[in-house]
């Protein structure tokens, strides 16, 4: 959330910045509201105080005199209770419109609409070229017994899926590798709840309910499923005023993610590179407004690590102002890539890394004590992927697949797993692909 006077005595920069983001908004209707809300509170102060001035008078009144003050002081007393009606009915009203107001725009953002207008900025590795006709994750998961979408169907519909065998011990390796490399960096490890009170999915910046909504909520109940740890991990440090000798302070967290991916469907979001549910691993900052440019690029870095070690090509892109989400003034997407995504493979989206300045901490109440000053300001607060398990497991099966229908495992995740190749099977003698006999 912006603060309301800077978007006051801003206006033309905040509203070009929501033009930038193509986004509904109204800068101008918000400042407006603003000022009628200011106009209300000095009419409601303003009546108040003759109010007080008239109760304080009573008791020094001549018998004569006292029932009029009573009478007008009761009259008032109606009317101030009103007026402070209408004010708390205005200030929901600017509250909730701040909220659509989005973050402000680093310059260094590129201009676009959606993501055909992110700006690549460095490549690694070029793309897998194969001496055969590559499958895609689906087929390999079904040849190897590692996906089960069909059991996730019968189980909680469709785009939840079960994972088996190998692959299971595959998430479970990203996952320790994963947190090993951002704890050498001085991340505190972390496991979220999978849920959370809706006014911390607004703080993060995530609707819980309305037509923009990616999320399931709970029913009966002011909580939702998180969509990812972020939602969680912003949560924590809510209302608090943390030191500033501990800033900056990072964690890597772990979550199951939920999101409903409403209209999300199509050959692009095939098999699991779009799900409803899925575990990722998380990185969160929380920092000093001066320390926020460095760490952002901190975990660009670290995030590109990790897919260096693994061996996966990829392609770093600079977000355009039509794709970054509410909160985010500058993003960093790594996108992997995936030789099964389209008719001839294309790059798709493992990781992000978004700075979000004090955007985040404004609705959270989120402040360190400012030892200069002596004052509390707010923090800034960035987040990044390291791993989402969806995806990373789609790049690996299908970059390190054989010939002969095995899938490779990275070096640097073969001891954490115990193997180094996911064998193809013989369905004859496997007895996991074998289907149970009806009772």
């Amino acid at each position: 959330m912006l603060d309301i006077k800077f978007i006051a005595d801003n206006l033309d920069a905040v509203q070009q910045s929501i033009e930038l983001r193509h986004v509904g908004a109204d800068a101008k209707a918000v400042v407006k509201l603003y000022d009628e809300y200011r106009a209300l509170k000095q009419e409601v102060d303003d009546a108040r105080a003759i109010a007080n001035k008239i109760a304080k008078s009573i008791g020094k009144a001549t018998a004569e005199d006292r029932p009029k003050l009573i009478e007008q002081g009761s009259e008032l007393k109606k009317q101030v209770a009103k007026l402070e009606d209408k004010e708390k009915e205005l200030k929901t009203t600017l509250d909730e419109a701040l909220l659509t107001i989005p973050n402000m725009l680093a310059e260094d953002v590129p201009a676009g609409k959606d993501d055909t207008s992110n700006v690549v900025i460095s490549k690694y590795l070029e793309p897998t070229k194969f001496d055969f006709k590559p499958k895609d994750h689906l087929k390999i998961g079904k040849d190897l017994d590692l996906i089960d979408f069909e059991g996730g169907a019968k189980v909680a519909g469709a785009k939840f899926y079960f994972l088996k065998n190998e692959a299971v011990l595959l998430e479970m390796a990203l996952q320790h590798f994963a947190f090993k490399k951002a704890m050498e960096r001085g991340f505190i490890p972390l496991q979220t709840p999978d849920i959370a009170r809706n006014e911390v999915m607004l703080g993060a910046g995530f609707a819980p309910r309305g037509n923009e909504s990616n999320t399931y909520r709970i029913e009966d109940t002011d909580l939702s499923l998180v969509a990812t740890a972020e939602i969680a991990v912003g949560g924590l440090h809510a209302n608090e005023i943390i030191a500033g000798d501990m800033l900056p302070l990072k964690y890597i967290a772990w979550s199951h993610c939920f999101r409903t991916e409403a209209g999300a469907g199509g050959q692009a979001s095939k098999g699991m590179y779009r799900v409803h549910q899925f575990s990722k691993a998380e990185l969160y900052v929380f920092c000093k407004p001066e320390q926020s440019a460095n760490m952002l690029e901190e975990l660009r870095e670290l995030e590109e690590s990790i897919y260096q070690d693994l061996g996966l090509p990829y392609q770093v892109v600079n977000v355009c102002a039509g794709d970054l989400g509410a909160p985010a003034y500058k993003k960093y997407d790594i996108e992997a890539w995936m030789p099964g995504k389209g008719e001839n493979g294309e790059y798709g989206e493992v990781t992000s890394a978004s700075n979000c300045t004090d955007f985040q901490a404004r609705r959270l109440n989120i402040r360190y004590k400012d030892k200069k000053t002596g004052k509390n300001r707010f923090v800034h607060t960035l987040n990044g992927t390291a791993i989402a398990m969806s995806r990373t497991p789609v790049a690996i099966l299908e970059n390190f697949q054989t010939e002969d229908g095995s899938v490779k495992i990275p070096e640097v995740l073969q001891n954490i797993m115990g193997v180094s190749e996911i064998k193809a099977k013989n369905n004859t003698d496997d007895v996991s692909n074998k289907k149970l006999a009806s009772a």
